[in-house]
């Protein structure tokens, strides 16, 4: 029997556990304190190796006692915070995965800046400052200008500045964070492209058109996979720029995450990571396309076959949707039950309700839930979007 070693499981790393134990697969898990209360009881079966807190080198231990204890036939790294831990681990053992430079690539924005452009790969103007007071002049002569922390996910840290007044304030908020990045805004529309890469060859891939706040922070609110572009000049240039990505990452087998937008110039990387997408992206893609995303990462960590499993045209159309509402005390949440029973809508899960309290929407962990929606068409998908977000009402006390 294969051995697989998980790093992380949470939420959205469950179904890996579940597609490898389809496959017989024998399963092990890192995981932290505070999510083993988390366990379900069908995972009896699951060795599970605690690590004390969320730090990239407390996973680091946990993979190191897993991997003294019993040596895996693949290491299956899921968020971002593991990525390390688990491309260490691949390469000491000669097992598929990224690449250990990948890795550390993927997990520092400012070399992915300074690293990239060696391969062509078109990115905004950018300055590594030791701190932010120290890039004062830098971004008043560039406005706007966007700040960025190098390693911090989910759009926690991201944030806008547009005239030299934000500038001056930025710079004493958030002067004592240390390194940080700051480059010029690109203006378009935002993508991400998922890809799954065995042997430095793409064996799959999807464009995902984004939606996201407005400025100065840039909170992911819908996912909409299987987009096409039709201009094939545009196609070819989004092309190009995810092949440079891979070329400079050195990446070899896994799960890549590309995020990108389209400015007045064309397509411009923002960043990359070679782990599974946030925002429940993974199962919307796997909908789309008609197969299961998971399984196939996990056989490429085993470096099992995939067979007929992975198929290239979309079979549906799917989406993520995030609702929002203004800050406040949460009054009444309208709509859920009417949402849950339209034909499209495969889940509504809410993490906010009646006497919770929301913030202001700075990052995506701040988000009230999602829902899943997948349909026939295009259209259709729209159609169940623009009926989600008019039935669904979140009322607050501010």
């Amino acid at each position: 029997m294969k051995d697989l070693l998980v790093v992380g499981v949470g939420t959205m790393g469950r179904p890996y556990v579940d597609a490898a134990k389809r496959l017989g697969v024998r399963v092990r898990a890192v995981e932290s304190e505070a999510l083993l209360g988390t366990r379900r009881p069908e995972d009896a079966d699951v060795a599970y190796y605690a690590v004390p807190d969320a730090l990239d080198e407390s996973w680091q231990d946990g993979v190191t006692r897993a991997v003294a204890e019993h040596t895996p036939d693949g290491v299956l790294a899921f968020a971002e915070a593991h990525v390390l831990a688990g491309a260490l681990a691949q390469d000491r053992l000669g097992l598929p995965g990224p690449s250990l430079h990948a890795a550390v690539i993927s997990r520092n924005k400012a070399l992915q800046r300074t690293g990239f452009g060696a391969y062509g790969v078109p990115q905004p103007a950018f300055l590594l400052a030791p701190r932010l007071g120290a890039a004062r002049k830098w971004m008043t002569e560039r406005l706007p200008v966007v700040v960025k922390p190098l390693s911090l996910g989910g759009s926690e840290g991201v944030e806008l500045v547009s005239t030299p007044a934000q500038a001056e304030e930025i710079a004493v908020r958030r002067g004592g964070e240390g390194k940080i990045l700051v480059e010029e805004a690109v203006q378009g529309p935002e993508y991400s492209w998922e890809a799954l890469v065995h042997e430095g060859r793409v064996l799959f891939e999807n464009v995902t058109e984004k939606e996201t706040t407005a400025p100065p922070y840039f909170v992911e609110l819908s996912h909409r996979c299987g987009h096409r572009f039709q201009d094939p000049v545009l196609a070819a240039r989004v092309d190009a720029l995810t092949e440079g990505v891979l070329r400079g990452l050195g990446m070899r087998t896994g799960l890549v995450h590309l995020e990108f937008r389209v400015g007045v110039d064309g397509p411009v990387l923002m960043e990359v990571a070679v782990r599974t997408p946030g925002d429940f992206l993974a199962e919307a893609v796997g909908l789309t396309y008609g197969f299961d995303l998971h399984e196939a990462v996990v056989r490429l960590a085993l470096g099992l076959p995939l067979g007929d499993l992975v198929r290239t045209e979309p079979v549906a159309y799917a989406a993520t949707y995030f609702p929002t509402c203004a800050p406040g005390t949460v009054t009444a949440v309208d709509g859920a039950e009417e949402v849950a029973a339209h034909p499209a809508v495969v889940r509504v899960a809410l993490r906010k309700g009646p006497g919770d309290t929301v913030g202001r929407l700075t990052s995506s962990s701040q988000r009230l839930g999602h829902v899943l929606v997948r349909a026939d068409s295009v259209a259709e998908r729209e159609d169940a979007l623009k009926f989600v977000a008019e039935r669904l009402r979140i009322s607050v006390r501010s």
